[in-house]
């Protein structure tokens, strides 16, 4: 690896240390942290801005001087909180070994409180051979105590009186409809738009689907649009912001929240800790497999492919102890400084396997979250199965852990569209699903209940449609589940047959009204409050 030489005017920097993780700014510069087992050697660049080709500075971190066991870092004076910053990281390519660093590429820091993205960033750069420099993401140091929260703290409200609105931020305030200010739309800051509907509404929640920064050229055909990929767990996503500096989004984003609990409302991410943007073993190099790729990921026995239990292409080896501080401390991250109230864990029961891929029954990830005293308010929200076929709706790990209740949204579909056998299954679900849940001996409010959500058919749907059809998106209709349990009312699709209509918004009121009504916590799905036809929206 070649460093750039300095600038002659320069400070020298100087040994750092190993704690804390990632990008700690002082009053006299910044602090830089980052875990490698098997590099050699690593150079830290500072860039002066987003769309550089090329460094303004690169700092050889020194293995005999800046690395305290597997642990490298540097001590840079003079810098400030807004510098921009990536690695290039050496060590063995092997695949067999389940080794892959790549020296040309640009790594992100990990731990990095912030995210920028240039204008020209290429996803495929990071996959060829060569330097992507100019197209690669970087890191942003972040001052995480610059903020003035006003007195506000997350709202700790009791389940019982919990109801979740899950919704989108780009999704819930993109469209001139949405009634927010142009500048604002698709951001953190239209959200904030939006209170005022979302306190009529009546619900005590929003859920966010993934607003850790993601890549979001990772789709196969066109953009990411849900977010369900991420390449950091610090940073929100800066697409999101209305603000183009490198500190906008995490101001902003904190601005959201403070408002959010203004108006009495939680505020709940949908987290992804079970698999990155990386994918698999074509994918790019962006950050973990650079890093340190057989410490981050589950690998299949020959090392050179990677687990997949997501569907996603790789799986994050999540109870590796390093890999379980990481998630620790990114949920604590954003509860002490970002003033989050909970998480929804996507496929969260990834989080039960170990580097083997074999569940256990004791995953130590899961209980050091729910035994870390900074999230001991938290709410935690488990999806209890993967997309391996491990299913553990009802036995779920863990005292704390909510769990969505899949059981609920099955049945009462099938309830609904007269399907054979659903009437006993059925009643269980409306008195809290005892056969269930009874041998946990917990409130009701541990199981989350739901008849749509962001995966699959939207409440329209599920009146509309005896199928899926997902064609307009060019991957011939083999995305989204098959098995909907959905009744289109005798016409498939749109239709202008009153008595179709007349039926469909009597099922919709039908559904509403037993999410809201059985014993357990409600949540609905950013949109369905508009499916009723010629009828005022239902409030909770």
């Amino acid at each position: 690896m070649t460093a750039l030489r300095m600038a002659a005017a320069a400070p020298r920097a100087g040994e750092g240390t190993s704690a804390p993780l990632g990008a700690t700014p002082s009053e006299e510069g910044v602090n830089f942290s980052i875990f490698s087992r098997h590099a050699t050697s690593m150079e830290l660049l500072l860039f002066d801005g987003v769309d550089d080709a090329r460094p303004a500075r690169a700092i050889r971190v020194d293995p005999a001087v800046n690395r305290t066991y597997h642990y490298w870092h540097v001590f840079v004076p003079g810098l400030r909180p807004g510098q921009i910053y990536g690695y290039r990281v050496e060590g063995p390519s092997d695949p067999a070994r389940g080794l892959r660093f790549d020296a040309e590429k640009v790594l992100l820091d990990p731990y990095g409180r912030g995210v920028v993205v240039p204008d020209g960033y290429r996803r495929a750069a990071a996959a060829e051979h060569g330097d992507n420099t100019a197209t690669a993401m970087k890191s942003v140091v972040v001052d995480p105590n610059a903020y003035e929260w006003e007195g506000d703290a997350p709202l700790r409200r009791p389940s019982a009186r919990t109801i979740v609105y899950e919704t989108h931020v780009r999704g819930f305030t993109r469209h001139p409809s949405s009634g927010v200010g142009e500048k604002t739309r698709g951001t953190y800051a239209g959200l904030i738009e939006k209170i005022p509907y979302l306190r009529d509404l009546g619900v005590t929640a929003v859920e966010l689907l993934p607003v850790f920064q993601f890549d979001a050229q990772s789709a196969p055909n066109g953009v990411n649009y849900w977010g369900y990929q991420p390449v950091s767990f610090f940073a929100p996503h800066q697409a999101y912001s209305s603000r183009r500096d490198p500190l906008g989004p995490v101001d902003e984003f904190r601005d959201m929240v403070k408002a959010l609990h203004r108006a009495g409302l939680e505020v709940i991410l949908d987290v992804v800790f079970n698999h990155t943007a990386e994918g698999d073993h074509h994918g790019p190099t962006l950050c973990f497999r650079g890093l340190d790729n057989a410490t981050y990921y589950i690998l299949q026995h020959d090392r050179t492919r990677y687990a997949d239990y997501t569907g996603c292409g790789n799986t994050l080896n999540a109870n590796d102890s390093t890999v379980r501080r990481m998630i620790v401390d990114s949920l604590r991250y954003w509860v002490e400084v970002m003033h989050v109230d909970g998480f929804r864990f996507d496929l969260a029961s990834i989080l039960t396997r170990d580097e083997s891929g074999q569940p256990m029954p004791n995953p130590p990830v899961l209980w050091d979250i729910e035994s870390d005293p900074a999230l001991a308010a938290t709410k935690l929200f488990a999806e209890a199965w993967d997309a391996a076929g491990l299913y553990q709706v009802g036995s779920f790990v863990g005292d704390s852990w909510k769990e969505w209740n899949r059981r609920f949204r099955d049945d009462a579909r099938d309830f609904f569209r007269g399907a054979h056998g659903s009437l006993r299954r059925f009643a269980d679900r409306l008195v809290g699903s005892p056969e269930i849940y009874g041998h946990k001996e917990r409130e009701p409010e541990q199981r989350v209940n739901f008849v749509t959500c962001h995966d699959g058919f939207t409440l329209n749907d599920l009146v509309s449609y005896d199928r899926k059809h997902n064609e307009a998106n060019g991957e011939q209709n083999r995305d989204g589940c098959d098995d909907n349990r959905s009744w289109n009312c005798g016409v498939e699709g749109p239709t202008d047959d009153p008595a179709v209509e007349n039926l469909r918004n009597r099922q919709v009121k039908n559904l509403l009204t037993v999410t809201m009504l059985s014993i357990g916590l409600p949540m609905i799905v950013m949109g369905d409050e508009g499916t009723l036809h010629n009828d005022n929206c239902v409030g909770a």
